[in-house]
């Protein structure tokens, strides 16, 4: 599934991708090309353990790479700022449990549900995506159905 992101997030994830490439996964092979010289390797905890720290980064790298792979980078002139896409801050009264509330919709990686950044790709993302001030939507929460209506779209770009 395409992800849309940010040239700031895009440039962010390359820079980490090419930081664990060329930085820290050449250290590890160090680490473990030391370990195998100290001779047994089936009682060898250094070379278990360097081993095992390999593989997770390059799980990690391969979860980069492929993020990068499937995202679309976001071309700020082609967002209506009248209606609710990626990038927005939208001030919506949630009319379920009558509070206010702030979600701004972020690149995969900049998410953060404490501070209300979430993907549009969300359930909640994918409901109120399109819309325009004023316009109420219903969508099925985790904590069951909510209704929101949106007060304001904002743009920090």
């Amino acid at each position: 599934m395409e992800q849309p992101m940010t040239r700031q997030a895009y440039e962010r994830l390359q820079k980490e991708l090419e930081r664990l490439e060329n930085e820290e996964r050449p250290k590890v092979l160090e680490r473990l090309k030391r370990a195998r010289e100290f001779g047994d390797l089936s009682e060898n905890a250094e070379y278990d353990a360097s081993k095992e720290q390999l593989q997770r980064l390059d799980e990690q790298i391969n979860m980069l790479r492929l993020r990068l792979s499937r995202c679309r980078i976001v071309d700020e002139d082609e967002i209506p700022r009248d209606r609710v896409a990626f990038g927005a801050k939208v001030r919506v009264f949630d009319e379920t449990f009558g509070e206010e509330e702030v979600y701004e919709f972020v690149s995969p990686g900049e998410e953060d549900a404490f501070a209300n950044k979430i993907l549009i790709t969300s359930p909640l993302g994918q409901a109120l995506l399109g819309k325009k001030v004023g316009e109420v939507v219903e969508f099925e929460a985790p904590a069951g159905v909510r209704r929101l209506k949106i007060l304001e779209i904002t743009y920090s770009f």
